[in-house]
Order: C-alpha cells, then structure tokens, then sequence
C-alpha cells in the first residue's frame, strides 16, 4: 500500500506516492536528485531550473547506461567462465573411473 512521502528537492516541498518497503530508497534517491541539482547550479547560476533537470536526468541516465553496460560485461564474463568450468568438470568426471554408489566413502558431518 502506498503513503505519502514528503522530499525536499532545492528547497522545493514534494509529497510522493510511494509503497512503504520502496521509501527509503526514494528518500535517497529524492537526496541524490537535490545534491546533483545543488552542483549544477552552483556551476551554472544562470541557467533555469528546467536547463538544471535536464542537465541531472542526462547525466543520471549517463550513469544508469554505463552502469547497465558495466553488468552485462560482468553476467558475460560469468558466463563464459561457468562455461569453462563446466566444461573442465565434465572433462574430469568422464575421465574418472566409474564407481557406484556403494562404493563412495560415507563422511560424517
């Protein structure tokens, strides 16, 4: 169920919808958005608030993009190494000679 929020974004009141379990990332993520907007305006006074939004959303979405391209590469170098793994594991279990069950020691533990 949702319930209100309330950010301060430069000096600005906003009350957001937002479920409980997602409220505390939305306040860091409401704290994030005034501090980015914070630096952008301190480096360009003469800009408008519009010009600061959409300095902090493209800079934002810069980040999410890397980010997103920075996991890929991980999930594929994961892969490739579980592959070769793998591979490694069946190469040593049809090396291995063939014993049944019984034959395995018991470990206790």
């Amino acid at each position: 169920m949702s319930e209100p929020v309330n950010l301060r974004i430069l000096d600005r009141e906003y009350l957001v919808a937002c479920p409980a379990e997602e409220r505390d990332s939305l306040l860091s993520a409401a704290q994030l958005v005034d501090s980015r907007l914070r630096d952008v305006r301190n480096a360009h006074r003469s800009a408008t608030l519009d010009r600061w939004a959409v300095l902090v959303a493209l800079n934002l979405a810069n980040e999410l993009g890397q980010l997103r391209n920075q996991l890929r590469q991980r999930d594929h170098e994961l892969e490739r190494a579980l592959h070769g793994l793998t591979q490694r594991l069946d190469g040593l279990l049809a090396q291995a000679p063939a014993r049944s069950q019984s034959t395995l020691p018991l470990r206790e533990g």
